[in-house]
């Protein structure tokens, strides 16, 4: 398959809310006050996590498709690159990652000493989930003499066996940095790793795999949406198929995209991406409008059901108990230590 002068290789195939507890309106609650281990009510949950936060020298991080509760509870807001960096570098004892399991387990290798929380620990992501090691290993044995570069959507078992790990924000960026004359394998987004091959003219053998979000949104009512709003700007995700792409104005990592939202004269934009992104839009953008594409079968299903798993009782919770707590094997965790700080050297 040729493209622009480069050549692509594929391989094989809220809760409810609770009743009034008898306060009087406008009363202040006491996140102190819910007895040992109960869960405080709803108005009470925000003060309640930050008591907990203090009380246990905790950091929050939030990836920007959390839910907007918890965005607004979070101490830092980013994408992968940027969260991995802020997990490099705090200095807090503990942190809870709301966000997805692969994300918990970057911040747990870059922070041995410290405890790493993840809210619902089923909080997985389809990437990594088809991705698995065993599997990845045979694909590397089949490529023996390329260098393995996986996107950061991947296990911790993966990225042991990576040499490079990349984000959607510097994927471009660190690929055009490597030797001319080897061969690249590319793991596990193959939508992601056709953008990359297009900018940076390498070529790429790619994993199959695909983001389920991404893989979702609507050509025709995109095309609709288009139609209706011809003022509007097209900003997405490159982790989406290559047709929608083709028919984007601007493409570029979830921070990108938000960054286009600020900067870009448009009064207006469809967006393909998860859109728990438009809370931050929304926020830094206030004048400006902004359009969801649906998923392809007419439906409203392209928020990610990995990252709604996270809700701010779990965070409450995991804070109060110090669980569920990442623990990741020594020897696997120090190998993918070496690939990811690689990548915050080269990203620098």
């Amino acid at each position: 398959m040729h493209e622009k002068g480069h050549r692509l290789v594929f391989t094989q195939t809220l809760t409810q809310a609770p009743p009034h507890n008898g306060r009087p309106p406008g009363d202040v609650p006491d996140p102190s006050a819910a007895e040992p281990g109960a869960i405080p009510s709803r108005q009470e949950l925000a003060a309640g996590i930050e008591a907990l936060k203090q009380e246990r020298n905790a950091v929050v991080l939030a990836h920007y498709y959390q839910d907007d509760s918890i965005q607004d509870c979070a101490d830092f807001i980013g994408d992968s690159l940027e969260l991995s960096r802020k997990a490099a570098s705090t200095e807090a004892e503990v942190i809870v990652f709301c966000g997805v399991h692969f994300m918990a387990e970057t911040a747990k290798i870059l922070n041995p000493g410290k405890t790493v929380l993840l809210p619902d620990l089923e909080a997985g992501c389809s990437l990594a989930d088809a991705c698995p090691a065993d599997a990845f290993a045979d694909f590397r044995r089949r490529h023996p003499d390329h260098i393995v570069v996986s996107y950061i959507n991947c296990s911790a078992a993966v990225k042991a066996q990576s040499d490079l790990i990349c984000t959607s924000s510097n994927a471009v960026h660190l690929v055009q940095q490597l030797p001319a004359d080897r061969p690249i394998l590319f793991a596990p987004d193959q939508n992601l790793g056709r953008w990359v091959a297009r900018e940076s003219g390498r070529e790429l053998t790619l994993w199959p795999g695909s983001c389920i979000v991404h893989e979702t949104f609507s050509e025709q009512a995109l095309l609709q949406l288009r139609l209706e709003h011809p003022e509007a700007e097209v900003i997405a995700h490159p982790e989406c198929q290559q047709h929608l792409l083709d028919l984007a104005d601007f493409i570029g990592s979830t921070s990108k995209l938000l960054q286009r939202t600020e900067t870009s004269p448009a009064p207006s934009f469809i967006v393909l991406t998860e859109p728990g992104i438009l809370h931050q839009m929304r926020r830094r953008s206030p004048g400006k409008t902004l359009y969801e594409v649906p998923g392809a079968d007419g439906c409203s299903c392209n928020a990610c059901p990995y990252m709604r798993l996270n809700t701010l009782e779990k965070l409450w919770q995991c804070l109060h108990t110090m669980a569920p707590a990442l623990e990741l094997d020594e020897e696997i965790r120090r190998q993918a230590l070496v690939p990811i700080e690689r990548m915050l050297a080269m990203s620098a």
